[in-house]
């Protein structure tokens, strides 16, 4: 019975770029002038495993590639080769390369290997100790070839009777003999095929033509065809120098030298194949054929490398992209313990059941509170542990920064070292895979704005390395995620000018240091001097704060002028669960995110100010807050209709207070989110949907969004004002 090994692709993918992000850290990780022996093992392991894994599952182009990885870092493992730093920044590339082909193949593409031939090419020429370019190691192929043009060789024709295979000969193995001498090239024929009603399995009905082009004696040759003498067809017939032959000796080569994936085999097998080598009329009519020759050797390579991509991205398109997580078995055996006593507590409440209704004693009811009892906790537990599962520590997203770092630092001429804590900090993994691009940016901005060149440095007295250092901790009920660095810190005149040139405040307006850095997250702010491919076209930090909005999360900035500056980030541990403040409005309930909630206060009339066009603000502990009716934005009956009648919920939203009212607060719950866009569409102020206790519906509240419609109300209110004013002043 054959088994289907696509099934396992999926697991392969992940281990695999599992192991390239090992790979990745253990090489940022290493000393070129210290080689630790852990770390290099750590490297070699992980290439080793996905070449054998690619290879299993024929994947042959990245087995290809990984195998001359490992040919490499064995020999730097056993202490017979040493590393460079360029050798060390190579390694980082092929991690690169093969990552972009593991991706690839897992989205059932065709893979595109310019990167990884390239980086071949390079690798071969480190193992033959001559570190050449990539259109160098072509030349120094062709060229070695070329200088070992055969003037000798010969021309087998085999053609094995058909009861051959009977004997216990197998050509295979003759052809494995003849290819120890040297490349060979082995054409197949099936002109005497049968049918396939008459075809036998113990028949042969091929032959085959093989060419030796160089060197070898006849007797040689003999030798391993002896045993088949008598049960086959055998002809002999010598090789000359000429054009065609040297023209497909070259490309044979120099393609067996890609194939097996060593410069120095190729020249070994030189060796053993010539003995001569030309004259100096042959080697100039050899120039020409050479340049002839490599073209033809690439696209002989280029249409190999297209078969195997096509015949690999067929199985790999069979598979399906799943997102899936790694648990310990821990928190497994907690659920599986779990699930056992929820199983006891409901055959406890199965008993109660049995019977009569008029049977139903008060020691059963007493029984039956016990037993809810027990259920309720249960099912808490039960979450809890399903949560865990979904948790990950945070140093998968912090795992990208090392590299992203030195390689930004490289490009910039800076010295910086990263520093990373809190690394267990555990985050649901919806939450993780979202907050990637955000702190992407935020350390980029960092990297290019924040620190300085060593020479600013060192003039200015400090380090010349600077430091970036990214933390991650719990508090309360959230996740905390800190990007520092003691850099040059925002200069808050610069910031002020470019507002004000960008009309985003009036000039007159008085601002506090955290009112003016809140100024970069406004789209399409910066005040970079100079536009570059890493910042300083405008983009980046809007997208930041809409993207950590979006996970009901926040983030504020504190700086100070040549000493650094602190970016804070404030995410809820998981957004299947949020913990959720009840509020009646009319006959409809709403739940705000408790993080947004400031406080809930009942106020008087004389608490609110009108402004023009009818807006109303809250005067709060020398605050003036915003005030925005629920019932307004959502069309439905209040039963307040005024504000001293109601409640109002100070929330906030980027940096700013809001006062939201409402007609009752209730209880306060954790909540299951249901997507609303996945079940019926998106609707603007609201981010989901969840079930009640008592099966109703009720509505998540979007704070970014109400702020928002209740801005486009209060802006329709003042128009109205404006109409009817100028209504009154034309009647007049």
């Amino acid at each position: 019975m054959s088994v289907d090994i696509s099934q396992f692709y999926q697991v392969f993918f992940e281990e695999s770029l599992e192991g390239l992000d090992s790979m990745e850290s253990a090489l940022m990780a290493l000393d070129p002038d210290d080689i630790d022996s852990e770390t290099i093992n750590t490297i070699f392991r992980a290439a080793h495993s996905i070449k054998g894994g690619s290879a299993t599952f024929g994947f042959s182009d990245v087995a290809n590639f990984t195998h001359v990885l490992e040919t490499l870092l064995d020999e730097v493992r056993e202490g017979s080769r040493g590393l460079a730093l360029d050798h060390v920044d190579l390694l980082l590339r092929s991690v690169d390369a093969m990552r972009h082909m593991i991706e690839t193949l897992q989205a059932g593409e065709t893979i595109d290997t310019s990167d990884s031939d390239e980086l071949k090419v390079q690798f071969e020429a480190i193992l033959a100790n001559t570190d050449v370019s990539v259109s160098e190691t072509a030349e120094v192929i062709v060229g070695t070839v070329a200088d070992n043009i055969p003037a000798e060789g010969y021309r087998i024709e085999f053609s094995p009777h058909p009861d051959m295979l009977r004997t216990g000969n197998e050509p295979i193995r003759m052809f494995r003999e003849l290819a120890e001498f040297g490349p060979v090239t082995i054409q197949c024929h099936l002109d005497k095929l049968p049918s396939f009603d008459s075809l036998s399995p113990e028949e042969c009905h091929l032959s085959w033509t093989l060419t030796l082009p160089f060197k070898i004696d006849l007797d040689e040759i003999k030798e391993v065809f002896e045993w088949v003498e008598d049960e086959a067809d055998i002809t002999y017939e010598p090789l000359s120098a000429n054009k065609d032959n040297v023209q497909d000796y070259i490309a044979s080569a120099v393609a067996e030298s890609v194939e097996e994936q060593t410069l120095e085999s190729a020249q070994d097998a030189n060796e053993k194949m010539l003995n001569h080598l030309l004259n100096d009329e042959q080697t100039s009519a050899v120039a020409s054929i050479a340049e002839q020759a490599k073209a033809k050797v690439e696209n002989t390579v280029t249409d190999k490398t297209v078969a195997k991509v096509k015949s690999t991205s067929k199985t790999a398109s069979k598979t399906t992209t799943e997102a899936s997580i790694r648990v310990g078995t821990d928190k497994i055996d907690q659920l599986i313990n779990l699930v056992g006593e929820l199983v006891i507590t409901q055959s406890m409440l199965g008993q109660l059941g049995e019977g009569d209704s008029e049977d139903f004693t008060q020691q059963k009811l007493l029984r039956l509170q016990e037993g809810l009892s027990q259920l309720e906790q249960n099912t808490r537990e039960l979450q809890e542990s399903v949560m865990r599962i979904r948790m990950l520590p945070i140093s998968f997203s912090f795992s990208r920064f090392p590299r992203m770092v030195r390689d930004l630092s490289q490009r910039l001429s800076k010295k910086i070292n990263l520093v990373l804590q809190g690394e267990q900090t555990e985050l649901d993994k919806t939450v993780m895979e979202k907050i990637g691009d955000p702190l992407v940016h935020l350390v980029r901005n960092s990297v290019d704005h924040g620190i300085e060149s060593p020479e600013i440095r060192k003039a200015a007295g400090k380090p010349e390395t600077g430091v970036v250092t990214l933390n991650a901790y719990h508090q309360g009920g959230n996740v905390v995620i800190e990007i520092r660095d003691d850099g040059a810190g925002l200069n808050k005149e610069r910031i002020l000018a470019k507002a004000h040139e960008n009309g985003l405040i009036n000039p007159s307006e008085n601002l506090t240091d955290e009112q003016i850095y809140d100024l970069i997250f406004q789209p399409g702010f910066s005040t970079a001097q100079e536009v570059s491919d890493v910042s300083g076209r405008g983009v980046g930090m809007d997208v930041v704060r809409r993207n950590i909005q979006e996970l009901n999360g926040s983030v504020d900035v504190k700086s100070q002028l040549g000493v650094g500056s602190t970016f804070t980030i404030r995410l809820p541990l998981t957004l299947a669960i949020l913990d959720g403040q009840l509020v009646r409005v009319g006959d409809q309930n709403y739940i705000f995110p408790l993080v947004s909630i400031v406080e809930s206060i009942q106020v008087g009339r004389d608490q609110v100010n009108i402004m023009a066009g009818g807006s109303q603000v809250l005067r709060l502990r020398e605050e003036y807050i915003p005030i925005v009716y629920l019932h307004e934005i959502y069309s439905i009956h209040a039963d307040s209709h005024s504000i001293e009648e109601g409640l109002v919920v100070v929330v906030e939203f980027e940096g700013g207070k809001y006062g939201i009212v409402v007609d009752d607060l209730l209880a306060q719950q954790q909540v299951v989110i249901k997507s609303l866009e996945t079940n019926y569409q998106r609707v603007e102020g609201v981010s989901g949907a969840t079930i009640l206790g008592d099966g109703t519906v009720a509505l998540i509240v979007d704070i970014a969004g109400l702020v928002k419609m209740g801005g486009a109300t209060q802006a329709m209110k003042q128009i109205g004002a404006m109409v009817k004013n100028m209504g009154k002043a034309k009647v007049a």
